[in-house]
Formats: C-alpha cells, sequence, structure tokens
C-alpha cells in the first residue's frame, strides 16, 4: 500500500474517532449535571448509538453498497451530522434533544461500516496492514477526551460542537479519499444478507446458541460503564473525569497487542470468560471506590477497560469466525453485532437509566447500589456461560481488529 494511501486512511481514521470520542464520553455528565435530565432519560441518549446500529446495516447493505462511491457517502453523511451535532448543542429539552441525536446517530454508525470498508479496498493485505491504520482510530478518541478536557468542555455543549467542526472536516477530507466504487453495483441483495439471518443456521450448534445468549446479557450491564461512568466520576469530584478515562483506551491498544500471547495459552473459552469476569471486577471497583484515599480503585476499574472489551468482543469476534463456514462468516458478524451493539445495548440503556433513577438521592446517586447491580449480573451471567459454554480448540495465535 503506498505511503500517500496508508496516511490518508490513518487521517481518516483518527477523524473517524475522535468525532465519537468527543461527545460520546462526557455526555452523561453533561446531561446530567448541565440539563438536568433524570438517569433514563441518559440512558436513553446513550441507547440512541444502539438504536442506529440497529438500523446502519440495512443503510449499508441496501443504499450505500449498492449505488453510491464510498468516499462520496462518507463527505455526505459527515457534512450532514456536524450540521445535526450543532443543532444537538443548542437544545436543552429532551423531547427535542432525544430525536435529533438519533437522527445524528443514524448518519454516523454508517460511516463506522464504511470507513472500514474504504480501508479494506485499497489494501493487499488487510490482515497485515489494517490493524496499523485503525490503531489512528483508538488514539484519536484518547485525544478527543484530552482536548474536550482542555477546552473545559466536559459539562457543556461545547463537545458536540467540537465534535461538529471534527465532522465537516472529515467529510471535506472524505472527497480527497482514494476512489472506492460500490461493493456490490448491479446485484440484489435481501434484508436477510444485511442482517446476517443466514448466520441462524449456526444456532443449531449448542455452544455457538450459548455464546450468543451470553454475548446478549453480558451487553445489558456493559451499557451501565459507557452511560453513566464519566457522570459518576464528576459527581464524585474526579477532575477532568473525560482525560482520565482515556486510560481504557490506552490499556485497549496494549492488550490488542498482548491478545495473540493469551490466545496461545488461554484459548476461546478462557478468554471470554476473563473478560465477562473484569466487568464483574470493574463495577465492584466502582461501588466501593472514591475520589480520595481509594482513587486507586477507579483507576483500576478503568484501566481493566482493555481485558473487559478485547477479551470480551474481539475474542468474540474470533470465534465467530472460526465457526462460520466461509460463505457465511460475514453474515455471522453482522448478527452478533446487531444482537450485541444493537439489541443488547439498547436494552442496557434503558435498564441502566432505570436503576440509576432508583437510587437517585435529590441531586446526587447512591453509586454504590448502582454499580453492584451491573456487578451482579455480569456475575450471574459468567456462572451461567462458564457452565454451559463447550469449547474446545487448539490455542492458536490470532489477531483481531476492534470495532
Amino acid at each position: 500500500m503506498p505511503i500517500g494511501i496508508r496516511l490518508k486512511l490513518s487521517a481518516m481514521m483518527f477523524l473517524q474517532y475522535f468525532i465519537w470520542g468527543a461527545w460520546y464520553v462526557a455526555m452523561g455528565a453533561y446531561l446530567n449535571e448541565t440539563l438536568q435530565f433524570n438517569g433514563q432519560q441518559v440512558g436513553l441518549a446513550y441507547g440512541s448509538t444502539a438504536l442506529a446500529a440497529m438500523i446502519s446495516p440495512f443503510f449499508v447493505g441496501m443504499v450505500a453498497d449498492r449505488f453510491f462511491a464510498t468516499e462520496r457517502i462518507l463527505a455526505a453523511l459527515h457534512i450532514g451530522g456536524a450540521v445535526l451535532l450543532l443543532w444537538v448543542a443548542t437544545l436543552d429539552e429532551f423531547r427535542v434533544f432525544y430525536p435529533v441525536l438519533i437522527a445524528y446517530t443514524l448518519f454516523y454508525m454508517p460511516t463506522l461500516a464504511l470507513t472500514n470498508s474504504l480501508s479494506f479496498h485499497q489494501m493487499s493485505d488487510p490482515g497485515r496492514q489494517f490493524p496499523g491504520v485503525r490503531v489512528l482510530g483508538t488514539i484519536g478518541w484518547i485525544v478527543a477526551g484530552y482536548v474536550i478536557d482542555l477546552l473545559g468542555y466536559g459539562r457543556s455543549a461545547g463537545m458536540f460542537q467540537a465534535a461538529a467542526v471534527a465532522s465537516f472536516a472529515l467529510g471535506l477530507f472524505s472527497l480527497a479519499l482514494p476512489h472506492t466504487p460500490p461493493a456490490r453495483l448491479g446485484h440484489a441483495i435481501a434484508a436477510r444478507d444485511v442482517l446476517g439471518l443466514d448466520a441462524l443456521k449456526l444456532m443449531k450448534d449448542r455452544s455457538f446458541t450459548i455464546f450468543v445468549l451470553g454475548s446478549f446479557l453480558i451487553c445489558i450491564p456493559l451499557q451501565f460503564y459507557y452511560a453513566f461512568a464519566n457522570a459518576f466520576l464528576s459527581e464524585i469530584g474526579v477532575a477532568n473525569p473525560t482525560s482520565k478515562m482515556t486510560l481504557g483506551q490506552w490499556s485497549e491498544i496494549l492488550f490488542m497487542l498482548v491478545m495473540p500471547w493469551f490466545f496461545v495459552r488461554f484459548g476461546v473459552k478462557w478468554m471470554l470468560i476473563v473478560g465477562m469476569l473484569s466487568w464483574s471486577t470493574r463495577y465492584a471497583l466502582f461501588a466501593y471506590g472514591n475520589g480520595g484515599e481509594l482513587m486507586w480503585m477507579l483507576w483500576v476499574g478503568i484501566a481493566l477497560h482493555g481485558i473487559c472489551y478485547d477479551f470480551f468482543f474481539v475474542t468474540g469476534q474470533i470465534y465467530t469466525d472460526k465457526r462460520a463456514p466461509v460463505e457465511i462468516r460475514a453474515a455471522a458478524q453482522g448478527f452478533i453485532a446487531f444482537v450485541t451493539l444493537g439489541v443488547g445495548m439498547f436494552i442496557g440503556s434503558y435498564l441502566s437509566g432505570w436503576v440509576v433513577d432508583r437510587f437517585a438521592m435529590g441531586a446526587t446517586h447512591d453509586w454504590r447500589s448502582i454499580w453492584l447491580v451491573p456487578a451482579a449480573g455480569a456475575a450471574v451471567v459468567l456462572v451461567l456461560f462458564a457452565a454451559f459454554f463447550r469449547y474446545r480448540d487448539e490455542p492458536a495465535a490470532a489477531v483481531a481488529v476492534r470495532r
């Protein structure tokens, strides 16, 4: 791959995830403290990405892949998204804020798949070349956290304005990306292809069924972290929580690099179990830590993100790739994403908001009780998964690519 194309793809990935990281991490504190939204409203706001994740495959599969060059549709989506982000920044009533935020995520979420597909199209060896490009996305997310805190936007609508600037910049930059024609130009495609319904035949395998159910259930307590960790840290007086939470992304990079070593020694089942255990442990640490002498517990909980995400989600992608026949691997990955990032996290968004409201104490919350709920939920899923999941393989080094 020519160095010029590599640099363009790297810049694309950096901006792609800078946009998301600029508002997604800090939004909880902004909605909770500045706009005074209740827990259910905050949860629903975070569920907007899950709703979009359920809908966006139709857009990518039935529209983007058939009619438009990828770089042009990226430009249109990001420029349109910038306009919607600026609109979101002006809203302070949930009844208007929520539908406009959903509209924005419907613009943004398809671009995750589109930037990946554009990159793959330009690479001669994606397995070797893509990780080095994709890691710039994680770095973009990290930089966004520092920028938001540096500009003092952690509790203001400025986070959406910063994301809008980056979105507009990426929209314009997309027009300079390598030409990538529609992948399925002239080919008919059905809804079952888009949703990966052909993967349902894998449900005849008991182990795969247990894996799907476990993945779905674990995504429900997972959303507590994404929706309320920043608000929690802000409320208990931790300074600059958005930049502090970037420790999780640094951890993600580290554990992505060492995953092949763990695969050789533990294999799929134990990697998944360790991932689930890490989620429960993280929530227990949040429950009993504080912003003072026990701040180390919060640091450890944040740093566990690399294990939580890589050992569960990435290992799950690898397991799915191993179990699915070649002809339905893409369908299987789409199905798992729909079940987890879509349905599971949407339910988790609603439930987490309900729990936070249940333990509200005026302007503050009983965070210990709140965090013990997902800690217990993740622990129950872990026990059931460990008891019923059966999978033996010859552990082999594997390299996986994150979302």
